[in-house]
């Protein structure tokens, strides 16, 4: 089964364009990045800081996992026998998110669940390192950056129309801040994979991304 890896920082449009592509080619996608938002969530609902690793990853394993498809070609996943959705983009969450995920064994447990995803079926994954430490093997790896001033201001164009009134200035920070987290982590810091294809989507629209991911996978497909 294919997989199409897509990897990038935070704002550089790896969500929005994930979806077109899995939607345009028929596969399931999946958003890494949501369950370390779970891990983060799950730690969170029982008044754990954070920054306590042992306690965090003890409440991950005590945790009942379960991964499933939706009806939209969604992979989901329950904790404890609930769907957590809205949770994992409210604040507290977002900015605790890239302290658990630079845990190794937090990255473990991750990592291991979202190679079991493969038996669903082809799938488009999006996040820091699919294409470096998830699925190294996949011709299809993409790395989608941006300016920061325009990842800045596309995340806090997100957080306005969901109600929440950041100033730009924070949005900008809270960016820098986890991209330094990302990037300097011990344990699958986020880098480029040799074999990546970069795309800048500094002025391109979805859609252009969009089309060129999927003009290159059926391509491959091809060769």
């Amino acid at each position: 089964m294919k997989k199409v890896a897509i990897d990038g920082p935070s704002a550089s449009g790896k969500s929005t364009v994930a979806k077109g592509v899995a939607k345009a080619l028929g596969f399931v996608y999946v958003d890494s990045g949501a369950l370390y938002r779970g891990v983060t969530w799950n730690a969170s609902r029982r008044g754990i800081d954070p920054a306590d690793a042992e306690s965090v990853v003890r409440a991950m394993r005590e945790a009942e996992w379960r991964f499933f498809v939706r009806d939209a070609g969604v992979a989901g996943f329950s904790v404890d026998g609930i769907e957590p959705t809205r949770e994992l983009r409210e604040k507290p969450v977002r900015e605790a998110v890239a302290l658990v995920a630079a845990v190794p064994a937090v990255r473990d447990f991750v990592v291991e669940r979202l190679r079991g995803l493969a038996e669903c079926g082809a799938l488009v994954m999006e996040g820091r390192d699919i294409g470096t430490v998830v699925f190294p093997e996949t011709p299809y790896k993409f790395y989608l950056d941006a300016d920061p001033e325009e990842r800045a201001m596309r995340r806090y164009r997100e957080l306005v129309s969901a109600g929440e009134r950041e100033k730009a200035e924070e949005v900008l920070e809270s960016l820098r801040r986890r991209d330094r987290i990302d990037s300097t982590r011990k344990a699958a810091p986020l880098k480029i994979a040799t074999d990546a294809r970069v795309v800048d989507t500094t002025g391109m629209t979805i859609d252009d991304v969009v089309g060129f991911i999927v003009n290159a996978v059926k391509g491959a497909g091809n060769e």
